[in-house]
């Protein structure tokens, strides 16, 4: 057979035709089988062997269609098919093509798109080592001990955080979800946990009783359950036989120095426990009044025991805290924040909280690299800290390293999901990294959280006016002032003002904030702020020296990255006060 007869043999039997429509449809389907399979868990072995029998099949099915043809008639031999039959059945495989290729399309599109959902699926599954101490509930018909059931919760919740191959949640999370709730899966979710404990408290004069159990969320199995009758000097041991048996269930791996924390009890003075767990109730409310009322808490913890730990972390977190809330001055909160975090650590070099208490001693005097690795050592300690990746994240904003301080925050946000101050402060930071619509839709996030959280209120002003948005802006920092009359508020109201061209409302804001001074504390930086909104530098800039003299908490911390301070930018009186604060040593 010549050639050229070969060729035009090949295109009369449709061999072209054949082994084009195979390739495009065995493609498409290799293709659709090799998405699609997995996500039915079919073994790798079988989807390689299809494939291979579809190449392997390509020279069977050119060799078919050399030798036969499909009539109206039935199938014959090539040889004996007229070309009018064969034109005919031509365009029977268009149709077959174009049916065969739409069906293995389809099918590559859909396993694409489902193994892509399985895929996130199985990158947001949560990790088997994770949980929540949920509220215990209080039985005993004394409302007072409900302190005594949130005693337990605590200190499981503290046990367990001290073991560094489980996740566990801080308490400030799980404290608003009731005890015996309807929806365990969906409180896991929102915590990102795999498991949770439950458990109920009734107590008498002399006797308490302690039910438990540990739940798988995903099934709402009982993993654990057990019930502990005993006299109440015995609390501490069984909150310790509590968690061993959580870690042990959930196969935790312990250290020989875990396995010592989560038998240790700092205190076995029960009143003074209830009395710590009361003042970190009020001081997690992050108010004035309620740092007030956390300090006297604290402060009788350490009077029913003198060598509890806790009690002076407490004392230390309340005066390093309490000039921030216009609670206290900071010449005179920072040495007594100092003394009782130092008195901590004299009684327990261990103590994770402790060292954080120290490191944000040493950051609210401006040194920045003892705070470093203060903050480091209460990590190593505890790894599920919250509290330390919290302050920590700061250290790292005041030196402008923006994304380690989102980071850090970001870790403190899993172990403490629906913390009011760590939800804000994530949008604090991306504040400072002028990522200002990340920061108003984590500000609006801590709303929803707690509508009455003055601090997110102008925080999420401060972005908006940041983006131009004054309107907007001055009803957040008036929904603030309407929560809190802190002098910073009405600051931060008076440079908005003079921001919108309105100098009169400014200069109003600007004599209530002189005379305020005259009864109580009102931060430097608050003037400065008015004064720089008034377009007074020269009036600004001494109040910015005068807060760097008294380590004057708020923005005078982040006086480099501060936008609400970017006129100030280029002036070398600016940069002078800016580079005391960052070469500052503690002296």
């Amino acid at each position: 057979m010549k050639i050229d007869n070969f060729f035009a043999e090949l295109k009369r039997r449709n061999v072209y035709k054949v082994a084009i429509a195979y390739v495009v449809a065995g493609w498409a389907f290799s293709q659709g089988i090799a998405q699609v399979f997995p996500v039915f868990d079919v073994p790798n072995w079988i989807i390689r062997l299809i494939v291979l029998l579809i190449i392997l099949g390509l020279p069977v099915a050119l060799v078919l269609a050399w030798m036969f043809e499909i009539t109206p008639e039935g199938i014959k031999g090539a040889e004996n098919v007229v070309p009018s039959a064969a034109q005919r059945k031509s365009q029977a495989w268009i149709y077959i093509v174009v049916v065969g290729a739409i069906i293995s399309i389809g099918l590559f599109f859909l396993g694409r798109y489902t193994a892509r959902d399985t895929a996130s699926a199985t990158r947001t599954e949560l990790p088997a080592k994770s949980i929540a101490v949920l509220p215990f509930a209080n039985l005993s018909p004394d409302p007072e001990n409900a302190y005594f059931a949130a005693g337990i919760q605590d200190e499981i919740i503290t046990r367990l955080s001290k073991i560094a191959d489980l996740r566990v949640i801080s308490c400030t999370s799980t404290e608003r979800f009731k005890t015996a709730p309807d929806d365990i899966p969906a409180i896991a979710r929102q915590l990102g946990v795999a498991t949770v404990v439950q458990g109920s408290v009734q107590r008498t004069t002399d006797q308490f009783r302690v039910n438990v159990q540990l739940i798988e969320a995903a099934t709402d199995a009982h993993l654990w359950a057990d019930t502990f009758d005993r006299e109440r000097k015995d609390i501490f041991v069984v909150e310790s036989e509590i968690a061993k048996t959580i870690a042990e269930t959930l196969k935790a791996k312990l250290t020989g120095r875990e396995q010592e924390a989560i038998t240790a009890h700092a205190t076995d003075n029960p009143v003074a426990h209830q009395l710590y767990l009361k003042g970190r109730y009020f001081w997690n409310k992050r108010s004035r009044e309620d740092m007030i009322k956390a300090l006297a808490c604290f402060q009788q913890a350490a009077e029913q025991d003198a060598n509890y730990p806790l009690a002076y972390v407490g004392i230390a977190d309340t005066y390093n805290l309490m000039p921030l809330y216009d609670a206290g001055v900071p010449r005179d909160c920072q040495p007594k924040a100092e003394a009782a975090a130092r008195k901590a650590l004299e009684l327990d070099n261990s103590s994770a909280e402790a060292h954080a208490s120290l490191g944000l001693c040493f950051f609210t005097s401006l040194d920045f690299d003892q705070s470093l690795g203060e903050f480091e050592k209460s990590i190593r300690l505890n790894p599920n800290y919250a509290t330390a990746h919290h302050w920590l994240a700061f250290v790292f904003l005041a030196t402008s390293q923006f994304d380690r301080a989102i980071a850090e925050c970001k870790r403190a946000l899993e172990l403490d999901p629906v913390s009011f101050i760590i939800n804000s402060d994530l949008g604090t930071f991306y504040y400072y990294a002028r990522r200002y619509d990340e920061a108003i839709d984590q500000f609006r996030k801590t709303i929803e959280i707690d509508p009455a959280f003055n601090h997110a209120h102008w925080s999420l002003g401060k972005a908006f006016e940041k983006k131009g948005d004054l309107e907007p802006a001055m009803k957040e920092y008036q929904k603030a002032r309407e929560l809190s009359d802190d002098p910073w508020i009405v600051g931060l109201l008076a440079h908005a003002y003079a921001a919108s061209g309105n100098k009169i409302e400014a200069q109003k804001y600007l004599k209530q904030l002189q005379e305020t001074a005259k009864e109580r504390y009102v931060e430097p930086q608050t003037f400065a702020l008015v004064y720089l909104g008034l377009g007074n530098k020269d009036e600004a800039l001494p109040w910015l020296e005068q807060a760097y003299q008294g380590r004057a908490g708020r923005e005078v911390f982040f006086m480099k990255s501060e936008p609400l301070f970017d006129p100030l930018r280029g002036d070398p009186r600016f940069q002078a006060v800016v580079k005391k604060v960052l070469s500052h040593r503690g002296q």
